[in-house]
C-alpha cells in the first residue's frame, strides 16, 4: 500500500528561555493570549482607559452595564458637557441647537484606547457649531487621532451618575418630528430596568426578566487581591446577598473586575442597597487579610476563576 501523504501540522515552537509562550495568557492580565496582546507587535491596548478620571468605576459601568444614564462633565476650560450612556443611533457626540454638548460613552466601534476614541469625539464636538452635526473623523476601529479624555476634562470635578428609566433625555428641549418620537418610543421599550444602589460606588441592580434580577458591581481593586477576598468570603459562605441569592460569577471589563449576583426579580432594586452595603463591609475586611489562603479558600478561588470571563 502506498504511504499516506497526510502530514501532521508542525508543532508551534516552544518559547525560548526567558521568553513568554505565545499561546500563554499575557502577563499583563488582559485575559488575551500573549501573541494577541503584548506579543503581537502592534500598539498595545490601554487596559484601563478611564484610569485617572474621577469615578473610573462608574465610567466602566456606563460603558458596559447601564442602558440609560447621564453624568455632568466639565472641560479644562470650564465648558459643560453631558455624558450619556448612549446617544441616538450610537452617535459618539452631538451639539444641540442651544449649544449643549452630549457625549455618548457606548460607541459602535472602539480602538484599543476607548479614552482616545471618546476624546476625539469630544474635541470635535467642542469645535462644532450649535445644532450642526459632529464629525470627529475616523474613530474607533479605524484609529482615533484626537486627545484622550484625561487631557480634556477637569479631573477635580466630581462624577455623579443619574440613572434614567428611559431615553427621554435625548429630546429635552428639542423640537422633533413624529418619526423621531416613534424611534424614541421604540428605544424606550428596550430599556432594562436599572437602579444605582444608594451609598455604593458603581453598584447597579438590573432586572433582565420578571423572575430574576442581578446586582452587578464594578470594583476598583486589583484583580488578584479582589479574587482572594471573594474566595475568603466564599469559603466562609458569606458571599451571597441573603436568602434566595447567589454569586453568579464575574467578568473583566476595561481593566476592572465586575462581580455579579443573582437575586429574586420581585424585590425592588433599591432594596438591595442594604444587603450590598453589608457585603461591602465583609469584603473590605477580607481585603485587609494578609495571610495566605487556606486550602478551602484556594478551592473557592479556583471556582471563582472558572466563572470569570473577559469582555474587554
Amino acid at each position: 500500500m502506498a504511504r499516506s501523504t497526510t502530514r501532521r501540522r508542525p508543532a508551534a515552537p516552544a518559547a525560548a528561555a526567558g521568553e513568554t509562550n505565545p499561546k500563554a495568557p499575557c502577563p499583563c492580565g488582559s485575559g488575551r493570549r500573549y501573541k494577541h496582546c503584548h506579543g503581537s507587535g502592534y500598539g498595545q491596548p490601554v487596559l484601563r482607559p478611564f484610569e485617572g478620571l474621577p469615578g473610573e468605576v462608574d465610567w466602566v459601568a456606563l460603558r458596559e452595564l447601564v442602558p440609560a444614564a447621564t453624568a455632568a462633565l466639565t472641560t479644562t476650560d470650564g465648558r459643560s458637557v453631558t455624558l450619556a450612556s448612549v446617544l441616538p443611533g450610537g452617535t459618539p457626540a452631538l451639539v444641540r441647537a442651544n449649544g449643549e454638548i452630549l457625549l455618548g460613552v457606548q460607541l459602535q466601534t472602539s480602538s484599543d484606547d476607548v479614552s482616545r476614541d471618546l476624546g476625539t469625539a469630544l474635541a470635535a464636538a467642542l469645535e462644532a457649531p450649535a445644532g450642526a452635526p459632529v464629525d470627529p473623523g475616523p474613530i474607533g476601529a479605524a484609529g482615533s487621532a484626537g486627545p484622550r479624555l484625561q487631557e480634556l476634562l477637569d479631573l477635580s470635578a466630581p462624577f455623579e451618575v443619574t440613572v434614567h428609566d428611559d431615553f427621554d433625555f435625548w429630546l429635552e428641549g428639542a423640537d422633533v418630528d413624529a418619526t423621531a418620537r416613534a424611534s424614541l418610543r421604540q428605544a424606550n421599550d428596550m430599556v432594562m430596568p436599572t437602579v444605582r444602589l444608594a451609598g455604593l460606588e458603581a453598584a447597579y441592580w438590573c432586572r433582565p426578566t420578571t423572575e430574576r434580577g442581578h446586582v452587578r458591581w464594578v470594583r476598583p481593586e486589583p484583580e488578584e487581591a479582589l479574587l482572594d477576598a471573594l474566595a475568603r468570603l466564599g469559603a466562609a459562605e458569606q458571599l451571597s446577598l441573603g436568602e434566595g441569592t447567589r454569586y453568579a460569577g464575574a467578568f473583566r471589563a476595561l481593566g476592572l473586575v465586575v462581580p455579579v449576583w443573582d437575586v429574586p426579580g420581585e424585590v425592588p432594586g433599591a432594596e438591595w442597597a442594604g444587603p450590598s452595603a453589608e457585603l461591602h463591609s465583609r469584603l473590605e475586611a477580607a481585603l485587609a487579610v494578609t495571610e495566605p489562603l487556606t486550602a478551602d479558600e484556594r478551592r473557592a478561588r479556583a471556582g471563582l476563576l472558572s466563572r470569570q470571563v473577559t469582555l474587554r
